[in-house]
């Protein structure tokens, strides 16, 4: 029988994961299509688990040392930290501005997009036919 398991330290976090797993399952809109607040938010816990990832990969000794433990503990306490100032930045911004402000710097940001990929695409075009 098939089984789906997450693993977290808080309820957040694991709430967080079946959502991301939910919209994954339901086809989840394309990462062009986050809000900067979703952004942050995937960023942080992506960071939680590359810290969760590299205490496991550590020797058995090792990932069970307290020192290891606590390192991994405030790696995730600084993480949400940064996230939590990251967030109250942007609402700050948001209320400032009435919106308009994040409304601007994500069309910017997708104009600058597009460019950066037309421009890498013309050098990865310039290499493969040798021209200048």
């Amino acid at each position: 029988m098939p089984t789906l398991s997450f693993e977290g330290e808080t309820q957040q976090e694991l709430v967080q994961k079946v959502r991301r797993w939910l919209a994954s399952v339901d086809g989840a809109r394309d990462g062009a299509d986050l809000t900067p607040t979703e952004v942050i938010s995937q960023g942080a816990e992506l960071t939680k688990e590359a810290l969760r990832l590299v205490a496991q990969a550590a020797p058995a000794p090792v990932a069970e040392s307290d020192l290891v433990k606590q390192l991994t503990k405030m790696g995730y306490q600084a993480t949400d930290a940064t996230k939590e100032a990251l967030l109250e930045g942007l609402e700050s911004l948001d209320a400032l501005t009435g919106g308009s402000l994040l409304t601007a710097a994500t069309e910017a940001g997708r104009k600058t997009a597009f460019q950066m990929s037309e421009a890498v695409a013309r050098q990865i075009l310039r290499n493969l036919t040798g021209s200048k």
